[in-house]
Parts: C-alpha cells; structure tokens; sequence
C-alpha cells in the first residue's frame, strides 16, 4: 500500500499496524515493551474474541495517518506467524484478507523468502553466486556429454555398456577438464535410476577405513539385498600401493565395481594387479570445437546473448523494454572463441574463466553504471579473465618427460622452432630452468660431439647462467643454447662407441681379462720385480708412431668405432 505522499507503508508484525517506513523501527520498539496482552499507548486493546471474518468494507488511509481504530481483533501470537500464517491469523487493519498492501506484498515476494528472481543482469550475477559454473553445467545423462567420441561416441564398446547398465570395473586416465569426473557423475545418475548404489570417495582425503568400510556395506548389500555397488575413487593415484592393495580381492570376486580417475600415468601410479583387472579409458584433450558447444552452453543457460561479427549490441535491436531498471548482457562470438583455444582443452579452466570475466564486467556495470545498451563483454575481457593460456604442464608427471624428450628430438632434428617451442611450453609451464640446462649439457655430447666440441661449452656456460641469474632472465640464456645446438653438425660417433665398450663389458663371459703388465703402474720395488711396467713405451720421447698393445690380449684388433675387429 502507498501512502497519500507516496511512502511506502510497512505492516507491523506485532499489532498489524500499516505505518510509514520511517516510524517502524520507534514503533515496533513501543509495541514490544507495551508486554502481552497490551496494546500500544494510544491504541484500543485487542478484542476478547477472534472475528473469523473482516469488515466488509475497506478503510483508505489517509496521507501522513498514522493513527486508526481497530477493525478485528490481533492474537498476541501473530509475531511467530510466518509467511501467510501471519495474515490468516488475523485479518489486518486494511481489510478482509489482511487488506491491499498485505495482497501487494504476497504477489510481489515468493513464499520461501527469496528474492523473486529478475530478468537481465542482476539475475545472471545470482546465478553466478554460489557453486562455480563448472559444476553447476555438468551433465546428467550421455547425451549431453560433449567430447570423447573416440571412446563414448555411437557405437562404440563403452558406449553400449553404459547404455545396458553393465558397468566393468574402470580407469579414466586423461588431463584436467577433460570430463572424467562428469562421465562418473553421469554413472552415478544411471546407476541410481537402475537400483546400483554409487558410492564416491577421494584419494586425497580418504584413509583405508573408509574404503574398508564401503567394502564392507557392500558386501552386505550384494547379500541381502542381491544390489551392487559402485565405488568411484577420484584422484587414484594418490592412494598408494598397499592401499591399492586393498580393492583387489573385492574387485576380483565382484564386490564391488571400481572406477578411478587419474590424471597420471596408470602404468606408473596404478598397481599393477588392479590395473590388470579394470579397462583402462584414455580421455583426450577436449577439441576446440567440443570447448566451444560448451561455452555456447553455459551462456545459454545464464541467458547471456552471443553476438556475431559485426553485430551491434543495443535495445531496440534485442526488443528489450527501454523502460526497464534491467540491463541485458551480451559476448561477442570470438570471445567464445578465444577461450575455447586458450584453455588447452580444459573445460574447467574454460568455465571458470567465463565466470570471471561475466562477474567482473558486472560488477562494473553496477556500479559505474549501465548504460541502455547493456553489458558487453569482448575478447579483451576474457583474456584478462582467463589471465593467461593454460599451459597443461606436471612437473613430476608424464608430461614432463614428454616435453624434454619432444625438446631433445627437435633439437637432434635440427629444427630450431620446434625446440623453442618446446623450451617455451617447459619454462611456462613451470620447469626447473637447471633441469633444463642439465639436459642440453648432455645432449651436447650425445649428438653433438665432436662435430662441435665447443657445443659442450656452451652448454656448461648455460647451466652457470641460470645458476646465477634465475628465472625469468635465464630463459633467453636458454633459448640462445637451444637454438645453437639445433643449428650445430650432429655426431654420435663418442655415444655410440661407448655405447659399443658397455655393450662388450655386459657380453663378456668369464672373468675379464686382466690389465697387460706393461700397462700397470708399478710404484713399489716388488711390483717392479713381478714384471708391472716392464717394456712399456713412454711415446713422447719417440718421434715415430710408437708399436704397442693397449688392450687386453682377447681383445686385439676391436675397434669398437666400428662395432667389430679390423
């Protein structure tokens, strides 16, 4: 109700009373200490007996009234009265029904006591509060799943067993965001409309008398009930191997059925006598293509408006109402598609930094101001969302022995923007600068060698380097060595002599054979007197080539440049 001035009125809970805004706090102070059973000064006492029904007519207020006879009777209980329970209790002051503005309030606010939700930015913000979006968007059922078609796309094995409700005993091994924590969540939902318990643990804060005690209400279950279960483990590899241990024999009889997700090499983090009773999964990077439905997705679902190139975001073109305290929010087509590209194929990371970059420009907008055109949010802004590409790098995992090998085989090939690429990925990505220059001294001799004998010297003047200055500076000192080694002859002819000595050594049957006499030092007079030292030829005093054995007597004539005898 509307006060003759235009205040807004506000019922006190206590009388029923409908006052200005600005006298509620003193009156409701005035209605409380008056105690039960007392009315406030000034105002009739409640009648003894609740009238079921109110007057027929309505009572106007007048502007600035503040005082008016009482039509009904008010329990004194009418404070605990929550929702319509304060109105039917009594009916209020106004009129039958707890009059206009008792009508007004409960057309204008839901039961519940939320915020009845309003189109445009303010609602997209309350979507935005609370889970992430990432979570928020993660699918029920395999049809909306997106990606990894090589392994759940028509037809396929996985695909079919899913679909049957045969679930085998998993392990879904793929880089972060690639869906492998939705495609459990898509099991556990069909797995409860099918009667299997599913039940969800973490390696990284569970202990083995949890695993233990699912196992055992598994068993249990498949008992009495004849029910199976499902135990997903997320982030497996952090179990370790005597825990691991634990699942086999229970996964062997089928107690339970496994599902573990990891983002390591199972052959590395995984034991292998579980490993050998569950399929392995390979889940891919997400395409950019698969990246891009799913942000098309996600602004769809907070009613965000894509706009193509070159079209203009204002009102008029949207039909939106020019009078309304709401402003629409637009992104542009190629934001969507920068972020699908700089996300690696994450689609956490890619929700994640629409969420900033929607909020952020939101929270501008309310507070500078919208103008009628609404909000609009570009390329620029996802970027500065996102902060920078999402570089997928483990330091201690697989795809750091990926990157140095890609880095040492671009290198041996000669090609020099391939191995500042991959130089590039390893530093962004995090990688010890020293570890990287411990390789490259390595590698200046394996392939190197003595087509460039400096190559080792610059190698070893690139350790000290980083040594001394650290990242980031140290990464140019890199990258010069790099390239100098990708542009550098190759010989392997050192490497693959040596690799031909070791060779000999491990084939060699029996004892090897001893060091020559005339070879051996022979600082003492009794190994002189035993023949140590005897005709060896000091070469530089001959000015001739000098005729003398080096090498034990069964080994006369190898050459092992040659990878035989001559």
């Amino acid at each position: 109700m509307e006060g003759g001035a235009g205040e807004r009125l506000v019922q006190c809970p206590v009388c029923l009373r409908e006052l200005p805004a600005a006298h509620i706090n003193a009156h409701l102070d005035r209605c409380l200490q008056a105690g039960e059973g007392e009315a406030e000064r000034g105002w009739p006492p409640p009648c003894k007996r609740m009238r079921l029904a109110a007057a027929p007519q309505e009572s106007e207020q007048v502007a600035g009234e503040l005082e008016e006879p009482c039509p009904a009777a008010v329990p004194v209980f009418s404070l605990f009265h929550k929702g319509r329970g304060a109105g039917a209790a009594g009916p209020s002051p106004g009129g039958a029904g707890g009059g206009r503005g008792a009508r007004r309030a409960a057309a204008e606010e839901p039961e519940d006591g939320s915020e009845r939700e309003a189109p445009g930015g303010r609602s997209i913000a309350r979507k935005l509060e609370g889970k992430p979006l990432a979570d928020k968007l993660r699918p029920d059922t395999l049809g909306d799943y997106v990606g990894q078609e090589r392994v759940l796309g028509a037809q396929t094995l996985l695909r079919s067993l899913l679909e049957a409700h045969e679930i085998p005993s998993l392990i879904l091994w793929g880089p972060p965001g690639c869906g492998k924590t939705t495609l459990a969540h898509i099991i556990a939902s069909s797995s409860k409309k099918n009667g299997t318990r599913f039940v969800t643990l973490s390696a990284t804060s569970a202990k083995t008398n949890d695993v233990r005690d699912v196992i055992s209400q598994a068993q249990n279950e498949k008992r009495l009930f004849k029910r199976k279960t499902i135990l997903f483990i997320d982030e497996i590899h952090r179990f370790n191997k005597s825990q691991q241990d634990t699942f086999l024999p229970h996964v062997e009889c089928g107690t339970v059925t496994l599902i573990g997700a990891t983002t390591e090499n199972p052959s590395f983090q995984v034991n292998s006598a579980l490993l050998s009773r569950c399929r392995v999964i390979v889940l891919e990077k997400l395409s950019v293509e698969a990246m891009e439905a799913i942000l098309i997705r996600a602004v769809r679902s907070l009613g965000i408006q894509v706009l193509g190139q070159g079209e203009q975001h204002n009102r008029s073109a949207t039909g939106s109402n020019s009078e309304s305290s709401e402003f629409p929010v637009y992104i542009e087509k190629k934001a969507l598609s920068t972020l699908a590209y700089l996300c690696d194929g994450d689609a956490r990371t890619g929700l994640n930094g629409l969420q900033l970059a929607v909020q952020a420009r939101l929270a501008a907008g309310i507070t500078k101001g919208c103008s009628a055109d609404g909000v609009l949010i570009t390329e620029e802004h996802v970027k500065e969302g996102l902060q920078r590409s999402h570089v997928l790098y483990d330091r201690a995992g697989e795809e750091h022995y990926n990157c140095i090998s890609a880095l040492h085989k671009s290198m041996r090939g000669s090609d020099e923007n391939a191995s500042l690429y991959w130089l590039a990925r390893m530093l962004e990505g995090g990688e010890d600068p020293l570890y990287v220059a411990r390789r490259l001294v390595r590698f200046a001799s394996e392939d190197i060698g003595l087509a460039d004998p400096l190559a080792l010297t610059q190698a070893v003047a690139a350790y000290q380097g980083c040594h001394f200055i650290g990242m980031p500076e140290c990464e140019v000192i890199l990258a010069q060595c790099v390239v100098y080694f990708a542009r550098a002859p190759k010989s392997i002819e050192v490497y693959r002599a040596y690799s031909n000595v070791k060779e000999c050594l491990r084939m060699h049957t029996g004892p090897l054979p001893p060091v020559p006499l005339h070879l051996r030092n022979a600082p003492t007079r009794l190994m002189k007197n035993l023949g140590y030292g005897k005709g060896y030829k000091y070469n530089p005093m001959y000015k001739e080539p000098v005729e003398q054995d080096y090498l034990p007597e069964d080994l006369k004539g190898m050459n092992f440049f040659k990878e035989g005898k001559t």
